[in-house]
């Protein structure tokens, strides 16, 4: 008795854990592609106390489902990585080769806030605080 007591319990514990995970899993996806759906534009950069949000004039960024991004302005593209962690709230993004100011959005971006075409995020770059809002075009 004792014995199908204990299996029970761990199959309904692998079965709820499943479900869990599972369920965990469609979100990120469901996120994940509202990221990817759409190009986004930097609608305010606050670096410390100053607005730098016009040196981002012309930049169009692309997130890709393959955890890569595009910067572009004109003719100009800039290939970056970018990763999202979505039980800490946090996106992570990379443009190795960049300069200022997409050399700017290289940190691990917290989300202070968001909706399906924008989202406010704020970062420790350089012992700067900085904070980032992007909508959808």
């Amino acid at each position: 008795m004792k014995m199908k007591i204990l299996i029970s319990l761990l199959f309904f514990s692998a079965f709820f854990c499943s479900c869990k995970k599972y369920v965990q899993q469609q979100e990120q996806n469901a996120l994940v592609n509202l990221i990817t759906n759409g190009k986004w534009i930097v609608t305010r950069y606050i670096e410390d106390t100053t607005n730098i949000t016009s040196s981002f004039s012309g930049y169009v960024f692309q997130f890709y489902s393959n955890w890569t991004v595009t910067g572009t302005n004109g003719g100009t593209v800039v290939n970056g990585t970018w990763s999202g962690d979505f039980t800490t709230k946090t996106i992570t993004s990379n443009f190795p080769t960049a300069g200022d100011p997409v050399a700017k959005l290289n940190a691990v971006w917290t989300i202070t806030d968001s909706y399906t075409d924008s989202v406010a995020a704020k970062a420790t770059i350089d012992s700067s605080n900085n904070i980032l809002n992007l909508h959808k075009q």
